[in-house]
């Protein structure tokens, strides 16, 4: 075997519990994938993105509905050694890759407020924008468990709220549009382990600010959620799932107020109409 075809056996079976299994709950759980869908799997270029790439070949082979891919790679700007790693390690895992091409770093390159935030949803609407021009009517993205319980934490901590990252999400701003994460389940040390065990190397971060600071590594507010959580796991090793699990299971009744897309809700609204 060669070893496009060593990794897409071990996703099958060697890490059958701790991805294969992840995955097709995710799909199952939240229907992500459905009859006739056309989805355009998002490839940054990490190890996150080219595992669901990978991913989803397999689940169109094994899976029970009959779907279309497109393999979508957005250039914003990256360094040639960058972009050449990408197309490298598409053509070893026999990835059919869509390369278009944008002007974002660019465009962030001298903000020096929020940068990251204005990149990300600059990325984002140009990844929605090129997969609808395919036919697509679904974008695919490479996020993660550990990203989805460490997104619990910022917003609570930073962010003054209680959130998370939607298993899918309709879009806003193109209709038709759906974003899904099937790797929702997948740990991200799984992963890790599954891409050293085939000698893999894929980017870590492209950011030009990054390569431009001599690739000191960077502080952020995600940097700081995954240390405490390696604090915290030392204490309690379920703390990772209890995170999750508490996005099903919010009591209502025991919190002070909520919002949604329709109006904003406080526990004194109604509170003489309730019963003792």
């Amino acid at each position: 075997m060669n070893k496009n075809q060593e990794l897409e056996h071990s996703i099958i079976t060697g890490y059958r519990k701790k991805i294969w299994r992840p995955l097709m709950k995710a799909v199952r759980e939240f229907e992500l994938v459905n009859e006739n869908d056309k989805i355009a799997v998002c490839i940054s270029g990490g190890k996150d993105s080219f595992l669901l790439a990978k991913c989803m070949q397999e689940l169109k082979k094994h899976g029970k509905y009959d779907f279309q891919l497109e393999f979508i790679v957005m250039d914003p700007g990256y360094l040639p050694k960058n972009r050449k790693l990408i197309e490298d390690n598409a053509k070893l895992l026999e990835i059919p890759i869509h390369i278009f091409e944008t002007d974002i770093f660019n465009i962030v390159h001298d903000i020096k407020d929020s940068p990251c935030y204005l990149c990300a949803r600059m990325r984002r609407g140009n990844l929605y924008h090129f997969a609808k021009s395919l036919g697509c009517n679904k974008i695919a993205l490479g996020h993660h468990f550990d990203d989805v319980v460490e997104t619990i934490l910022l917003s609570q901590l930073y962010g003054g709220e209680y959130k998370t990252m939607m298993p899918k999400l309709k879009s806003t701003n193109f209709e038709g549009m759906e974003l899904i994460r099937p790797l929702y389940y997948v740990r991200e040390k799984d992963i890790i382990s599954l891409m050293k065990s085939h000698e893999l190397q894929f980017l870590n971060c492209a950011c030009r600010f990054t390569e431009e600071v001599n690739n000191k590594e960077q502080t952020s507010k995600r940097k700081e959620i995954k240390e405490l959580l390696e604090v915290l796991r030392k204490k309690n090793p379920n703390v990772d799932n209890n995170l999750m699990k508490s996005t099903f299971h919010v009591n209502l009744n025991t919190i002070l107020g909520y919002s949604d897309n329709t109006h904003t809700y406080f526990f004194l609204d109604d509170y003489d109409q309730k019963k003792n």
